[in-house]
């Protein structure tokens, strides 16, 4: 049996960093997203996996190889997310007001903010570790009790929903996979594709690298106390109020 680290939507700023740092750490690391990495040249101790994480017959099908493979996760890490962009054909942009909401929309936000690393942490929890952590990538903005601006309805309300979902699942997990930990994770704002459009209100010192909230979150998760959790935190390890 050997343990492995997973890092789920692998090819976007953070999960590409997270793979490049745990891989030079001597992980054995599975870097799983949907387009590949025919460009990339990792080292062996990185595997890549295509996966439509849309298609949960295909995240079964990665678990599964998991097992056959007698291979536990020590690190998961889903990083998988969107704030804005083209879903399905559906042009998603944060709303300012009541009027911007339609259907379409808010069915984007969920599905990939929600139901994907949902979907992730249902198959896994037969797969992780005595010793492990499964994290999410979520946001402050997901904080119902921190909610003092409003706006970008569907963005926080599909990442409060996920929070929601880890926090019920660490209590299954508490029952079925002791040694996990689980955690919400607020990177703060880094310059990948998903903040650019809104980095220009963003103190320079506020707008981290890929490179910084990657060590944060490995360094912060390192020696965190399964029964203390479930986590929400932020890159700095400050708790945040659900």
């Amino acid at each position: 049996m050997s343990e492995v680290s997973l890092i789920i939507g692998a090819s976007g700023g953070i999960g590409r960093e997270l793979v490049s740092q745990l891989a030079e750490n001597g992980d054995k690391v599975i870097a799983v997203s949907r387009s590949g990495f025919a460009d990339d040249k990792w080292p062996e101790n990185v595997t890549s996996v295509t996966c439509d994480s849309n298609e949960e017959s295909q995240i079964a099908e990665v678990v599964k190889k998991l097992k056959s493979d007698d291979q536990t996760v020590r690190l998961a890490v889903c990083t998988v997310g969107m704030l804005h962009g083209e879903v399905d054909g559906v042009d998603v942009q944060p709303e300012k007001q009541l009027e911007a909401l339609n259907e379409k929309q808010l069915s984007a936000y969920f599905s990939v903010n929600t139901i994907i690393p949902s979907l992730w942490v249902k198959h896994l929890v037969n797969v992780m570790s005595d010793r492990a952590v499964l994290a999410c990538l979520s946001a402050r903005v997901g904080s119902i009790s921190d909610n003092r601006l409003g706006g970008w309805y569907g963005y926080r309300a599909s990442k409060a929903a996920l929070n929601m979902m880890i926090k019920t699942a660490a209590i299954e997990y508490g029952r079925r996979a002791k040694g996990t930990a689980l955690v919400c994770y607020h990177p703060g704002t880094v310059d990948t594709a998903l903040s650019e459009p809104f980095q220009a209100n963003v103190k320079p010192e506020k707008l981290f690298t890929p490179e910084f909230t990657v060590s944060q979150l490995l360094k912060i998760t390192r020696d965190l106390n399964p029964k203390e959790g479930p986590y929400y935190l932020d890159w700095d390890g400050e708790a945040i109020n659900w």
